[in-house]
């Protein structure tokens, strides 16, 4: 009798149990219910953001670079440009006779405006051959461009506009790049595509500098190269690469890619380089050739040999001219150049990219070997005539 009332006991309490769960469950839903009718379906008038809370949150938002883009945007112009091609057709097919017909083709590229005098950076190979240049500024006004002069092996050309009051970009200084500091890209991609003369902007690092190539089969050298991860895309050529402070440290110029679209592989020509072509371009109209007066050459196993050299680095020079500058610094004929203005001297590649930021005016310091002893000579570089 007793085990009976145990067991009834046991199941009077394990049923009570459960319906105060399910009783606190259905109160728990009624209290959800109640508190989701109480939400105001309109947003109350003290809920809402006050304007000093806006404005709070907009300073929030300005940073380096949207203070960068704000100073650089209104001096970067889109060149949009017209080559003529002359065409070969064909008139008769029985007397092979021909005729030549001019073929207009549409370019476009980016430049900046430097000089409140109305003078453009932009590259070379944008506006080369051009029949027409027109420049669009940010707020929609056109130019005509001329073309003050081009310098092909680097890639750079000047234009000029006339005009007033004309947005004009501060140049930096590219020689005291750190890699990894940001960097902004701006330009005017796809600029055909895109109707509007607001230019693009992109932002990435500086992935390293003084990147080497050699002679491109158009003859153009780029050499101590800015390499940047901010996107580069066609119709970026010629656009200013730009630090924090809103100043151009690189020009534009292109890029690694097998399809043609970016991959993070861009690169732009030094400021530093561009400014001292475009004081050329501006006062000359071109780059000045300049006189050195010797010549050189590879040196071969069998060569070192001869000479009893111990290494096949460097070049051996084979020719001074007389009275020349080479000749007036002491450079004479079997010396060995290892190193020219701080850049070691492999073999002729490296000279010939080694001078070829030289201008009329500069030094090149040079680290020579002579009768198995090292020496230093300084060469003028002055204007060939």
């Amino acid at each position: 009798m007793r085990k009976n009332n145990l067991i009834l006991i046991l199941a009077i309490i394990i049923i009570a149990f459960l319906l105060y769960e399910r009783f606190s469950e259905k109160r728990a839903s009624s209290q959800v219910l109640d508190q989701l009718r109480e939400v105001p379906t309109e947003i109350d008038e003290n809920s809402r953001l006050k304007e000093s809370d806006i404005d709070k949150i907009n300073n929030y938002r300005q940073n380096a670079i949207t203070t960068a883009v704000e100073k650089i945007q209104p001096a970067v112009v889109s060149v949009n440009v017209i080559k003529t091609r002359i065409v070969r057709r064909r008139t008769s097919f029985f007397f092979g006779f021909y005729d030549e017909i001019p073929y207009n083709i549409k370019g476009i590229g980016s430049g900046v405006i430097f000089s409140k005098d109305g003078y453009i950076l932009t590259n070379s190979h944008v506006v080369e051959d051009a029949t027409e240049i027109k420049i669009i500024l940010t707020d929609n006004r056109q130019y005509d461009g001329k073309i003050v002069g081009i310098d092909s092996v680097h890639d750079i050309a000047v234009l000029k506009v006339n005009g007033n009051d004309l947005p004009f970009a501060r140049l930096g200084k590219s020689a005291e790049l750190i890699i990894g500091e940001w960097a902004i890209a701006v330009g005017n991609p796809y600029g055909f595509l895109i109707k509007d003369s607001k230019p693009s902007v992109s932002v990435g690092v500086i992935s390293a500098v003084n990147r080497d190539f050699a002679e491109n089969e158009q003859g153009k050298i780029y050499r101590r190269m800015i390499q940047t991860d901010a996107a580069i895309n066609q119709g970026n050529s010629g656009g200013p690469l730009v630090n924090i402070y809103g100043e151009v440290i690189g020009i534009n110029t292109f890029i690694f890619s097998e399809s043609g679209g970016n991959i993070g592989i861009g690169f732009s020509i030094p400021i530093d380089r561009v400014k001292k072509i475009a004081d050329e371009l501006i006062q000359y109209g071109k780059v000045r050739n300049i006189w050195f007066g010797f010549k050189v050459q590879d040196i071969n196993p069998m060569l070192a040999s001869h000479l009893g050299l111990e290494s096949l680095d460097g070049v051996l020079v084979n020719y001074v001219q007389k009275n020349s500058p080479s000749q007036k610094a002491g450079l004479q004929k079997m010396d060995i150049i290892i190193e020219i203005n701080g850049n070691r001297i492999n073999n002729t590649e490296d000279a010939e990219m080694a001078v070829s930021d030289i201008s009329v005016g500069d030094e090149m310091k040079l680290k020579i070997i002579r009768n198995k002893k090292k020496m230093s000579l300084v060469i003028d570089a002055v204007e060939y005539k």
